[in-house]
C-alpha cells in the first residue's frame, strides 16, 4: 500500500520527530511504501529511507540512496518554519506560530500544499497522514481536496497546548484540518479531552480513538550491567570515531544558521564515556527531555541535592537540549556555590512561554524555613561532580544510556499527550518516576500494576508544593531497595511494555483510523477519566 505522511519538522531529536520516524520504519518493515514530507535535511542517513527529494534547483529531484521503500521530501519553505516552542534550525529561522504575520502562514501554507499536491501526484497514495493539530491537517486537506484519499490525522499535544488554545486566532486551521479526517489519532485521554474541548466539534469524539506512540522493543530492552556499560561505551566510541574522522560536527557542515539540533560531539561522547566508566555499583538516575521549564528540568536539578544527602554517589544525568540549558547550568552553579537568591531569579527567568516555576519556586521557599536547608546546601556543594549534562542524545545512544540507569525522572509541569521517555525506560527495566497528569498518568497507570503493591507508588509523584521532595523520596526509596527486588521490578515493566506497546501496532492502528475503520480501535472514553 502507498502511505503518505506529512510532518513539517525534522525525523530525530524530539516526540513527534521520533515517532514519525519509527512509523515510517514500521511501515516499511510492513511492506509498504512511504512517502514523507518533512524539513529533515539529513534524511538519507536514516535507515529506513531509500530516496531523498527536495526543490532546491527549483524543481522536485528525487535521489535514491538505498533500496527501501521510503522517500523523504523537503518542501521549499524559504525562511521561516513555524514552531510551537522555540528552537533553532538549520538553515530556516524558526519562529512561534502567535509571532508569524498572516502572510508568513500563508505562504508556509501554500508552499506545503503546493510540494505535497506534487508528491500526491506522483506517487498516488491510497491512505495518508497528518501530524500535529497544525498546520499539517490543513495542508493535507487541501492537497487532498479534489482527490479520493483517506486520511487520519495525529494529536502530538504541543500544537494544541501551546499554540491554538492560548490563541483562538489558529482554530479555523485546526478545524479545516480535522473536518474530513477518517480518524483522529491521540495519544492519552487527557489528549482527547483537551481536544474536545478546545474545538467543540460535536463530531470530534466519535472520530477519536488512542493511539499512542510505540517502543522499539528490540532496542530499547533489559539488560546486565556489564553489557549496558559495554553498550555505552560504544556509543560513546563511535561518536569518537566521528570526531577523529575530522567529520562535521552533528551533521552541520558549513551553516550560516545555527541550530539547536546541534551539538558538540566530542563533547557528547566525554558525557557518555564516563558514565559507561563509572563504578557499577554508583547508583545512575536520568532526565530526558527537553531543557525547557515545561519539561521540569528545574525539579529534577533541585531535588539532586536532597538525594545526594542520603546517598552520596547517586549521579544525575542530564539528556536533552533546548532553549534553557544555560539556564539549567547556571542553576547547577548556583546551588553548588548555596547562591538560593541566584536560583530563585534563574527560575524565574525562563524564555516565554516555555512553562513556569511555581513548584520549584514553592520547594526554594519551603527551604528557607526549614531545618534541612544546612544540610542540603552542604550536599549541593557536590553537584558539579555529581549532574553530567550529556547534550541532544540520538535514539539509539539513548537506549544505550536507558538500561545503565537505576531511574529516569519525568517529571513535566505541562501536559503530556504520552509518556514516550517512561515507557521506554520501562522496557529497559529502568523505573520511571513521572509527573502524575495527563498522558505520563496513563502510563503510569498501565506500569503500575506490574509492580510489587509497595512499589506502586513509586512510578508516579503529584504536581503540588512539595513536588521536589516528592520526587527525591521516590528516587532515595527505589535506591534503598536491594538490587535483587530492583532487577525483579525492572524485569516486570519491560515485559508490560513488550506486550502493549509496539511500532508494529502503532502503525497497524494507523491505517485503520485513515480507512475509517474505527471499531476495532479503542475510544478515550473507555478510559477513566482523569482526577
Amino acid at each position: 500500500m502507498r502511505v503518505l505522511i506529512f510532518h513539517g519538522y525534522l525525523l530525530r531529536g524530539t516526540g513527534s520527530n521520533v515517532y514519525n520516524a519509527n512509523l515510517a520504519a514500521a511501515l516499511v518493515e510492513l511492506g509498504h511504501e512511504v512517502h514523507l514530507l518533512s524539513q529533515e535535511r539529513h534524511s538519507e542517513e536514516l535507515d529506513f529511507v531509500g530516496a531523498v527529494g527536495d526543490w532546491d534547483a527549483g524543481t522536485l529531484r528525487i535521489r535514491r540512496v538505498r533500496n527501501v521503500g521510503c522517500t523523504v521530501y523537503r518542501p521549499p519553505i524559504g525562511g521561516v518554519l513555524p514552531v510551537y516552542v522555540l528552537d533553532r534550525y538549520e538553515g530556516v529561522e524558526a519562529r512561534l506560530f502567535p509571532d508569524c504575520s498572516g502572510d508568513e502562514l500563508q505562504t508556509y501554507l501554500d508552499v506545503n500544499v503546493a510540494a505535497t499536491s506534487e508528491v500526491v501526484g506522483r506517487s498516488a497514495p491510497e491512505l495518508a497522514l497528518a501530524n500535529h493539530l497544525i498546520m499539517g491537517p490543513a495542508i493535507l486537506a487541501r492537497a487532498l481536496a479534489s482527490r479520493e484519499v483517506p486520511y487520519a490525522v495525529t494529536i502530538h499535544g504541543s500544537a494544541l497546548e501551546y499554540t491554538v488554545k492560548p490563541h483562538p486566532r489558529f482554530l479555523p486551521y485546526a478545524r479545516e484540518g480535522l473536518a474530513p479526517a477518517r480518524g483522529i489519532l491521540v495519544g492519552s485521554r487527557h489528549t482527547a479531552q483537551s481536544l474536545w474541548e478546545a474545538l467543540a466539534d460535536p463530531s470530534l469524539p466519535a472520530r477519536t480513538r488512542l493511539g499512542p506512540p510505540g517502543v522499539d522493543v528490540h532496542r530499547f530492552r533489559q539488560l546486565a550491567p556489564e553489557r549496558a556499560q559495554a553498550g555505552l561505551a560504544a556509543a560513546a566510541q563511535r561518536l569518537r570515531v566521528r570526531v577523529l574522522a575530522g567529520l562535521p560536527v552533528d551533521r552541520n557542515g558549513e551553516r550560516d544558521t545555527p541550530s539547536d539540533f546541534q551539538r558538540d560531539e566530542a563533547a557528547t561522547a566525554r558525557a557518555l564515556e564516563a558514565l559507561a566508566d563509572k563504578p557499577p555499583d554508583t547508583p545512575l538516575v536520568a532526565f530526558v527531555g527537553k531543557l525547557i521549564l515545561a519539561k521540569g528540568v528545574d525539579l529534577a536539578l533541585l531535588a539532586w541535592p536532597l538525594v545526594l544527602a542520603e546517598i552520596p554517589p547517586a549521579t544525575l544525568a542530564v539528556a536533552g537540549f533546548g532553549a534553557w540549558r544555560e539556564g539549567a547550568q547556571r542553576l547547577l552553579r548556583a546551588l553548588c556555590r548555596g547562591e538560593l537568591e541566584t536560583a530563585r531569579r534563574l527560575l524565574h527567568g525562563g524564555p516565554a512561554g516555555e512553562g513556569d516555576a511555581a513548584f520549584a519556586s514553592a520547594f526554594l521557599r519551603w527551604l528557607e524555613r526549614s531545618d534541612e536547608r544546612a544540610a542540603y546546601l552542604e550536599a549541593a556543594e557536590a553537584l558539579r561532580g555529581r549532574v553530567l549534562f550529556t547534550g541532544r542524545l540520538e535514539h539509539e545512544e539513548l537506549a544505550s544510556l536507558l538500561p545503565l540507569c537505576d531511574a529516569i525522572v519525568v517529571p513535566s509541569t505541562f501536559p503530556e499527550s504520552f509518556g514516550m521517555v517512561a515507557a521506554e525506560a520501562a522496557a529497559c527495566g529502568t523505573l520511571p518516576i513521572s509527573a502524575a497528569h495527563s498522558g505520563l498518568a496513563e502510563v503510569s497507570r498501565v506500569l503500575a500494576p506490574s509492580l510489587p503493591a509497595p512499589m506502586r507508588d513509586l512510578v508516579s509523584f503529584e504536581l503540588r508544593e512539595d513536588a521536589v521532595r516528592q520526587i527525591a523520596a521516590r528516587v532515595i526509596r527505589w535506591l534503598r531497595t536491594p538490587a535483587q527486588a530492583r532487577i525483579a521490578a525492572g524485569a516486570a515493566l519491560s515485559r508490560t511494555v513488550a506486550n502493549g506497546y509496539s511500532w508494529e501496532r502503532v502503525a497497524r492502528d494507523m491505517l485503520r483510523a485513515a480507512r475509517g475503520e474505527l471499531g476495532a480501535l479503542e475510544s478515550p472514553s473507555a478510559l477513566p477519566r482523569e482526577a
